[in-house]
């Protein structure tokens, strides 16, 4: 591999090995993924395709009878770093690796206030920042215009195309490197499935993306590269 394509990986993931219980999930998972591309998870229901998502931001830590093995690195700020040494606090790496759920999932109160949480859970408290990373997100979702005049109404009040890219919103707010998002569209129509598809292709401009679907039309739409998980936790 020369260089310049070296310079460019993003996400470096070698032998990775994740256990639940007493199964096997992934097994000797190794791959990589390019700066400012958009890399889809193909493959039957149920054989890890969302679990190899979560091993990017530690999120399966939450789960008390899991094991990982493995390396994970990821270029942040420019650094290529395991994520899993004490060098990279989980809050950080949780700022800087987002997710995005199968099902949009607006908390129960105003647009501005989802909106803001994540800021105020980050130690942010300069209002006028704060207000500013907001409209920036909601924009760069493609949604400014259709809330601007609404902020303080109920978020769950919003269309479910709505409700998504507002937690799409939400994750870019904290301005993260990659987003991670499984299957972002499994619960929308055929319009506003195809308004976050146009969204997330102009979103890796500035972003890695990764994104789970079981939608063969939809990755032959959005992805760069495309990955396949077999049922023995392998990838092809």
């Amino acid at each position: 591999m020369n260089s310049a394509m070296t310079d460019n990986i993003k996400i470096r993931v070698n032998n990775l090995h994740f256990c639940y219980r007493n199964h096997q999930v992934l097994n000797d998972v190794s791959m990589q993924c390019q700066e400012n591309t958009i890399t889809a998870l193909t493959g039957p229901s149920g054989i890890g395709k969302s679990t190899f998502l979560m091993t990017l931001n530690r999120l399966w830590e939450n789960e008390p009878q899991a094991r990982m093995s493995g390396r994970i690195e990821i270029r942040l700020g420019g650094v290529m770093q395991d994520i899993h040494t004490g060098r990279l606090p989980l809050t950080e790496l949780r700022k800087k690796v987002a997710m995005v759920f199968q099902t949009p999932n607006p908390l129960p109160m105003s647009i501005r206030k989802n909106m803001l949480f994540p800021l105020k859970i980050s130690g942010e408290s300069n209002r006028a920042l704060m207000e500013g990373k907001m409209t920036q997100a909601l924009q760069a979702a493609n949604l400014w215009n259709e809330v601007k005049d609404r902020l303080d109404n109920d978020a769950r009040k919003l269309s479910g195309g709505q409700q998504q890219r507002l937690c799409i919103a939400r994750a870019l707010v904290l301005e993260p490197e990659v987003l991670l998002l499984d299957e972002p569209t499994s619960s929308l129509d055929r319009t506003s499935t195809a308004v976050v598809e146009e969204l997330l292709t102009g979103l890796k401009q500035n972003l890695t993306i990764l994104v789970v679907s079981h939608y063969m039309e939809q990755v032959a739409r959005i992805s760069d590269r495309t990955i396949s998980f077999n049922e023995d936790g392998t990838i092809a």
